[in-house]
């Protein structure tokens, strides 16, 4: 057997007598606990989501042109703000102005010859009231008559549609708001088949709303007409007003996770902008309690048998059973089990 060196018995027998091996926290000393009163509160029901900023339908709109043809001046672009049929973009419009021009010629030459079929066909009516001509010449000069107004008629829908076409060389634009997007420079050639090419996209800043993802286990809860807040990461202190104004019926699954598209509209705004796509945050109010008791949401714990706090009273901590009603923003009103004035014990682990 190999014997223990003199100096490990030494360092040994020095640790035990300068206490060497004493813990380093005294177990009898209880940690920091942190408290609050139960009191009587007025507490709002909520229902908490998240969302974002959308436009309203006809606020984002894609304007194109409805005819091909070169782009030749581009009036806007990113950021410019424009009015209801402001001039955005222009199209060469040397083709369609010679449509135009062919379409004038058509129509006095269908007018001159249908001035002419009308003096035959008068003449012809006098003459036949006195037996002069033939009943079919009479019916050849009211056809040609006829036919020829006709055909007036037909070279005066020709124009219009050369006015129209030759006035889709000017885009103009149909709502009024920022311009977000220009996809069409000077020089390129646009071809206007079943869709229209974009030119730019105009979005109308004053017209937003929110679509809040609410959870499937609280939408049953949310109703048209309730009130709300929201928050976004740029005002993250201001909390703007919302009013519940549809609930999609479509679910949206992503990750398994069942959420349904709560619609807001946006109150004031004062001097903030909101933007699409921002992320919000989102407080739909379901119903308000007055003068109830009520203990911190930290206060409150769950475990099997239900919900429970635990009570601080002198030295002592117990663990209490109560029965909750309204969850609000940060307190929760409880039902049965606690007094007013006793102290419960936040979040943290007790020993």
């Amino acid at each position: 057997m190999v014997g223990i060196p003199a100096v490990v018995i030494g360092f040994v027998i020095w640790l035990l007598s300068a206490g060497g091996w004493t813990r380093s926290v005294d177990a009898g000393v209880p940690p920091e606990l942190q408290t609050s009163l139960v009191e009587r509160l007025d507490i709002g029901s909520t229902v908490l989501a998240t969302g974002v900023i959308r436009p309203q339908v006809g606020a984002e709109v894609a304007v194109g042109s409805r005819v091909s043809g070169v782009l030749r001046r581009l009036h806007v672009t990113v950021g410019d703000r424009v009015r209801n049929g402001q001039m955005l973009a222009e199209l060469d419009p040397t083709e369609f102005e010679a449509r135009h021009q062919q379409a004038l010629a058509a129509l006095e030459s269908a007018r001159i010859e249908r001035d002419f079929a009308q003096q035959q066909y008068q003449r012809a009516r006098g003459l036949i009231d006195g037996q002069v001509i033939a009943q079919t010449e009479f019916d050849a000069a009211e056809r040609d008559f006829r036919a020829s107004d006709a055909r007036v008629r037909e070279t005066e829908a020709t124009l219009r549609s050369a006015e129209i076409q030759l006035g889709f060389t000017e885009i103009h634009a149909p709502i009024s708001g920022v311009v977000a997007s220009v996809t069409t420079q000077v020089g390129e050639t646009v071809a206007a088949s079943f869709a229209a090419p974009t030119f730019v996209t105009i979005i109308d800043l004053d017209r937003l709303e929110v679509w809040a993802y609410v959870d499937e286990t609280d939408i049953g809860r949310v109703e048209v007409g309730q009130e709300g807040t929201f928050t976004v990461d740029t005002y993250s202190s201001t909390d703007f007003e919302a009013v519940v104004t549809a609930i999609q019926p479509q679910a949206e699954i992503q990750n398994n996770v069942v959420n349904y598209i709560a619609v807001l509209a946006i109150g004031e705004t004062g001097e903030f902008v909101l933007r699409p796509e921002m992320t919000t945050t989102v407080n739909i109010m379901l119903g308000a309690r007055e003068g109830v008791l009520a203990v911190p949401n930290a206060a409150v714990r769950r475990d099997n048998g239900g919900s429970h706090v635990l009570v601080s009273a002198g030295d002592s901590v117990t663990r209490r059973e109560i029965r909750l009603g309204v969850r609000g923003r940060t307190h929760t009103e409880v039902v049965d089990g606690l007094e007013e004035g006793e102290l419960v014990v936040l979040d943290g682990e007790v020993r």
